[in-house]
């Protein structure tokens, strides 16, 4: 195997394209085996194997940089660095990342784990290399998919009012290879982006500035022209060249126009056209599935997940009431609402990667009258934080927030860690935030959200629920905790999924243990009564500990001048690993025995 001899990028420079054509096939089997027993996006890096070769074989890595926006796309770049005999851990507590991450490569300039934020970067790089008089190109590499965030046209707009040597890859993977990709489109970008158009194109309009009448109507002509046969208008309106599509896929086209483009010293956007799954036939008919792909499990809990819950909650609720509206950015499937789409497609919205639009979009809604549900996952939710603040809280609207993949996510690691909602949301007026237990205690928040008027937080985590029996029609009572166990002398507070744990550590030390369900309004009664009645208080919560539902109680025991001890466990003030969430719960202090040596100390 060719990739046996790869070493670094600078390996790859001296291979012919028939030889580089063999390594991506070493690099499609390589990646489909390590995937198999790690885990990890596989449907995206099968479409970007070619395309990678080719940035690694026209230029020169880390000085010519490259931005993969999101980041989940670059194992390909992580084997060509360096980086492969780790691949094995790829995802795995002291492993490498599923993502790119500064800490772990010189050659992954940027971290990324969001989306819609490399044109962004990779402009900044930019124009730090023309500040320091580098010729350097700076490269981003963007997913369609990614191109609907607000934060990439941003970018666009600015980038196109400079001349910083900026490429864009916008990776195309959504539709099949059409039939403007053949040999006529080839050879127009190969043409359009080499020396002699660009010559060309330079002394004529240089000859027309004299004649402004004439220079305006070729301009517009050739712009006309160049947006039937080539969809780019939209970019070259924007000031940034546009070239493509080209096949994605072809090495050597890839190769020839990536020459090309690499000597133009302005922003440009190279628009490729890939297949997500490439190579393999189930990957290639089911994306989707096969997007992000989990190890092999010996698990026996065949429990649904709390996202599964959520959408049976939706679509058995939506069923009674006609005002119910479902909003996703684009995590539809992540966040169970398949089947609700399929069932109440008129009253589906997804709004693509675009965080912002959808919480005011659902403020919109709230005004006349429905019920928008805004499906997010926690770590995506702090993008649409102003709007969560201006548009829906000071107005006090009626819209309600399932808070995906709250606390420690595992594998995904920091980007995803959905451990700072609790610290950023209780600051908020107008707002109530809860945090259930268990799947049954969700669906009763949910129904509680239902009926209630102004804006409602229900925080769950990844993974299993705890039952399989949680359809009801309960709710629960507005601020109020539930005691589930009594002891003596010390008691937990503890704070959504964090309740199993903290009944395991209360039957070692005779402790009580609340339920507390809401961080916003607190049940400060029971707290207050609690803490009079106890020598020591714990409060655990699957959230950092700067700010969060801890430092709620610490709060009210403040207030009422209450001096019993209270020890506050949660995810301390760090950047947090990758690994399995027990893992991390180990290494962060969320254990049964780091709840008795609190209650000792």
């Amino acid at each position: 195997m060719i990739l046996d001899q790869i070493q670094n990028s600078k390996d790859i420079k001296s291979l012919s394209i028939d030889e580089l054509n063999t390594l991506a096939e070493d690099i499609k089997v390589f990646l489909v085996e390590s995937i198999e027993k790690t885990g990890g996006h596989l449907s995206s890096n099968l479409g970007t194997i070619e395309l990678t070769l080719a940035l690694h074989y026209v230029f020169d890595s880390p000085d010519d940089t490259f931005i993969w926006d999101v980041g989940h796309q670059a194992y390909t770049h992580k084997i060509l660095t360096g980086r492969k005999d780790k691949m094995s851990t790829l995802r795995q507590k002291d492993g490498l990342s599923g993502f790119t991450k500064r800490s772990e490569s010189e050659h992954d300039v940027f971290g990324a784990g969001h989306s819609s934020t490399s044109i962004s970067a990779a402009l900044g790089i930019a124009f730090a290399n023309n500040l320091n008089n580098k010729s350097d190109t700076s490269i981003a590499v963007i997913g369609d998919g990614a191109l609907t965030g607000g934060m990439s046209f941003e970018a666009l707009n600015h980038a196109g009012d400079t001349d910083a040597n900026l490429l864009i890859i916008l990776n195309d993977n959504d539709m099949s290879i059409s039939k403007n990709v053949g040999a006529l489109s080839k050879y127009l970008t190969r043409l359009i982006s080499g020396k002699i158009y660009s010559t060309m194109k330079s002394k004529s309009l240089e000859f027309l500035e004299r004649l402004p009448r004439i220079q305006k109507f070729a301009k517009r002509s050739e712009e006309h022209l160049k947006g039937m046969i080539l969809p780019g208008t939209l970019f070259e309106e924007l000031g940034i060249d546009y070239f493509g599509p080209i096949d994605g896929h072809d090495i050597s086209i890839l190769v020839k126009t990536l020459e090309n483009l690499k000597n133009l010293q302005k922003p440009r956007i190279l628009h490729i056209i890939t297949k997500k799954g490439h190579g393999v036939e189930a990957a290639e008919e089911n994306p989707l599935k096969f997007h992000g792909i989990s190890p092999p499990s010996t698990s026996k809990n065949n429990l649904p997940s709390y996202s599964s819950v959520f959408g049976d909650w939706l679509c058995n609720s939506a069923k009674d009431d006609e005002k119910i509206i479902g909003i996703t950015p684009a995590m539809s499937e992540g966040s169970g609402m398949v089947d609700f789409a399929n069932q109440f497609p008129d009253r589906f919205v997804d709004v693509a990667i675009a965080e912002q639009h959808a919480v005011t979009l659902a403020g919109g809604m709230a005004i006349k009258g429905l019920k928008p549900i805004v499906a997010i996952y926690s770590t995506f939710l702090q993008r649409g934080y102003d709007q969560f603040i201006h548009d829906i809280a000071l107005q006090n609207l009626n819209v309600t927030f399932a808070i995906d993949r709250a606390g420690l996510v595992g594998a995904d690691g920091a980007t995803h860690a959905g451990i700072f909602d609790l610290s950023f949301l209780r600051c908020i007026p107008n707002i109530t935030i809860i945090a259930p237990s268990s799947s049954l205690e969700m669906y009763k928040a949910l129904n509680f959200a239902n009926q209630f008027e102004g804006p409602v937080c229900i925080r769950f985590p990844r993974g299993k629920s705890s039952v399989d029996d949680f359809v009801t029609d309960s709710s629960i009572e507005m601020g109020k905790a539930s005691v589930v166990r009594t002891g003596k002398d010390i008691s937990i507070f503890s704070f959504g999924n964090m309740l199993d744990i903290a009944i395991e550590a209360s039957e070692k030390i005779n402790a009580t243990v609340v339920d507390m369900r809401f961080v916003k309004p607190l049940d400060e009664k029971l707290i207050i009564k609690i803490a009079n009645e106890s020598k020591t208080l714990v409060s655990i919560e699957d959230n950092t500990l700067k700010g969060g539902a801890g430092s709620a109680i610490n709060e009210v025991l403040q207030n009422n001048n209450i001096k019993t001890n209270l020890h506050i466990l949660g995810v301390p003030d760090k950047v947090t690993e990758h690994g399995s969430q027990s893992e991390l719960y180990e290494i962060y202090g969320l254990t049964p025995e780091n709840i008795i040596q609190a209650s000792r100390n």
